[in-house]
């Protein structure tokens, strides 16, 4: 394993919000091969994903992490406010900031995204051929199919009346309405319910870590209509490694296997056992492993 150091950086995103992450750089002079990553829904780089840029730029790729808008260190409102697209824009800014970079190798850029990001790296991955090789883990492939397994029929009515209601708020000048993000009460308001996602979304974090147990409502309208798994086809040839879990009833098993199944060469599917989360925890070192491998022979090739 190699050494590295780590920088706070920040750039702005299209419409000027400034985005803030951290910028993991080997050790050795010249530019290196690089990945940008990003988290999924509600999450924040301190939720494992500084320790999977660490092992990056310790196997010789600058690793660059950024927070979503409205979200920790990045500066956006309202917080706590998720919109997939306004998320890929900002994403391709930061591939672009990446490029700038005197440390990188521009003609070497990888992505990495997992859960809802690793829906927008299939939508990165189809529409900017600037990155080398994508990777997507437990990758949201269609918001309405998971909507449609993760909300029981009973309580499809009172869902959709309460973004009926936050509409009509908003348009009354009222700010956007806001639930939990996690809760296994079943009296409160919540996106995850699930032990395994509530684990996930409350574990202890650094000190200074700027996150909520929230998010707003209209997040979940907005979600519920994300269709990345469309695009799953027009990566090619960019190489995509696919990362899916056995048990994942979030961005579900079986929609993450037929993506693939539709996804065009050159790909590759890792499959780790668990649920969604396992990636980020108890198969932390399958998944990344399995990332550093794909990266490795996509970005760092022989240059005899």
């Amino acid at each position: 394993m190699g050494q590295s150091t780590h920088l706070d950086i920040e750039f702005a995103a299209p419409d000027g919000v400034t985005l803030r992450g951290a910028l993991y750089v080997p050790d050795g002079s010249g530019r290196h091969p690089a990945v940008t990553m990003a988290h999924g829904y509600g999450a924040v780089k301190e939720m494992a994903l500084l320790r999977l840029a660490a092992a990056f730029a310790d196997a010789g790729f600058a690793a660059l992490v950024h927070d979503h808008r409205t979200f920790g260190a990045s500066d956006g409102t309202p917080r706590q406010d998720i919109d997939p697209w306004k998320q890929i824009e900002d994403w391709r800014r930061a591939i672009t900031y990446l490029e700038s970079r005197p440390e990188v190798d521009a003609d070497r850029i990888g992505l990495w995204g997992s859960s809802y990001a690793g829906g927008h790296a299939i939508v990165l991955g189809a529409s900017d051929r600037r990155l080398r090789a994508v990777v997507a883990q437990v990758p949201t492939i269609s918001g309405s199919e998971q909507s449609r397994r993760r909300v029981a029929p009973d309580d499809i009515a009172a869902l959709e009346a309460a973004l009926d209601s936050d509409e009509r708020a908003q348009a009354a000048g009222e700010a956007p309405r806001t639930q939990a993000l996690a809760s296994a009460d079943p009296a409160v308001a919540a996106s995850y319910r699930a032990q395994d996602a509530v684990d996930f979304y409350l574990q202890e974090l650094p000190e200074g870590t700027r996150w909520d147990n929230s998010v707003t409502v209209r997040s979940t309208r907005k979600a519920r209509t994300y269709e990345p798994g469309v695009l799953v086809d027009r990566v090619s040839p960019t190489p995509l490694l696919m990362i899916v879990g056995l048990r994942d009833t979030v961005t579900l098993t079986d929609t993450g296997l037929a993506a693939y199944n539709r996804a065009l060469e050159p790909k590759r599917l890792v499959t780790i056992p668990g649920g969604h989360f396992a990636p980020y925890t108890t198969e932390f070192a399958r998944a990344s492993a399995a990332a550093i491998a794909f990266f490795r022979e996509h970005l760092a090739p022989n240059r005899d």
